[in-house]
């Protein structure tokens, strides 16, 4: 199976099928667990917002792996752009993101990715919004990479950092321990103070906003996780 430009799909033959039949069962699963699920309450999105208000609108979410599952469902409603691989893999995952009302570019670290980078930067300049999981896909778990701090830099939009916890989950033996609430498990979300990153920062001044993200992502998943009275494990180690 061939695309466009004649190069070879990552699909096996009976791909499609399962693209069509699985992943509705994979987005419904997520949607019914999520609405289960009881927010008891929002930190911090007033701010968040006027952030975002006194821009063009546009504004790129930060968020941690781990805690990626609530996100999902909490900012669904935002049709956030999103960077998903052109692997097998990321067949299934662009087909189950669009049923949970994302949008996506195609591309990664190792494949197309500047590409899908600029793309990011195209929308968000128009005033749209995207979505990164800055220590995805492999870490290591809860250390921000550069990436977001140009992306923010290059289309003068806030960088928005969220987080949430759960009082009861399923903790998967990945790299970053990824939680999953059960159903009708308790949930608090937090937004982080909004970061804007200058047009005429460089070399150590990018660096010097990552460790910032680092650090106040970090700092809003321990409020998260304080609030309920968990303390859920960062790493597999």
């Amino acid at each position: 199976m061939t695309n466009r430009n004649n190069k070879i799909s990552p699909l096996r033959w009976y791909d499609p099928l399962l693209l069509y039949t699985l992943s509705p069962v994979f987005a419904l699963t997520i949607k019914l667990v999520n609405t289960s699920c009881k927010l008891l309450d929002v930190i911090g999105k007033k701010e968040a917002m006027e952030a975002v208000s006194m821009q063009n609108k546009g504004a790129l979410y930060v968020s941690w792996h781990q805690r990626m599952f609530y996100s999902i469902h909490y900012l669904g409603h935002e049709s956030l752009y999103i960077m998903i691989s052109q692997s097998r893999d990321g067949e299934y995952a662009a087909k189950i993101a669009s049923l949970l009302g994302f949008r996506n570019v195609r591309g990664s670290s190792t494949r197309n990715g500047t590409k899908a980078l600029r793309e990011q930067i195209k929308i968000l300049k128009k005033g749209g919004k995207a979505g990164v999981l800055t220590d995805g896909p492999t870490g290591p778990p809860r250390l921000a990479k550069l990436g977001p701090v140009i992306m923010a830099r290059n289309s003068h939009v806030p960088i928005i950092p969220v987080s949430c916890s759960y009082d009861r989950c399923w903790v998967l033996n990945s790299w970053d321990r990824y939680l999953i609430p059960k159903p009708f498990s308790r949930v608090v979300y937090c937004y982080g103070t909004p970061l804007f990153i200058p047009s005429n920062i460089r070399g150590e001044g990018l660096e010097s906003y990552r460790i910032k993200i680092e650090k106040e992502l970090n700092h809003i998943t321990d409020i998260c996780d304080s609030f309920l009275g968990v303390k859920w494990p960062r790493s597999k180690t």
